[in-house]
């Protein structure tokens, strides 16, 4: 009893099996995924607090690291932004139904990761952020008078 044994039939059987098994898993996953934007929870304050503080935290490690300071408070603001919109489809408890674009949400966690900075490590903070940050302060207190 002799088989015969076809070596381009078993890689052919093989790389079907393997197309149709990476296929499903695909399709799993963007089920998943489509699921998991359907339960997408606004940001609470809590959540808020904690982003902030990491973007901090990153913004003051990097700086003793002599990394740009612009730099560092960019990557920090594009990662807090970035988390709202991954995991909170750019929404915030605070707001409502209104969900925030990333570039809202760039400018306010810039804002937020400065005020947190301040702090825990002022000694990074150049001095025209802070002013900066100082004066913005200050229109934002007027305006919340009004």
């Amino acid at each position: 009893m002799c088989t015969n044994f076809h070596p381009k039939r078993l890689i052919k059987l093989l790389s079907i099996g393997i197309v149709i098994s990476f296929s499903l898993s695909d399709f799993n996953s963007l089920n998943k995924q489509i699921k998991a934007e359907k339960n997408l929870n606004a940001a609470s304050e809590k959540d808020l607090f904690l982003y902030r503080q990491m973007g901090a935290s990153y913004l003051c490690i990097s700086s003793k690291a002599e990394v740009d300071f612009k730099k560092g408070l960019g990557i920090a603001s594009a990662t807090f932004a970035n988390v709202i919109i991954g995991k909170h489809g750019g929404a915030i408890a605070e707001l409502g139904n209104e969900k925030l674009d990333e570039k809202k949400l760039y400018n306010a966690g810039t804002f937020q990761i400065v005020a947190s900075a301040l702090n825990i490590c002022p000694e990074i903070i150049p001095k025209n952020i802070k002013n900066d940050y100082d004066k913005r302060l200050k229109q934002l207190l007027k305006k919340d008078k009004k």
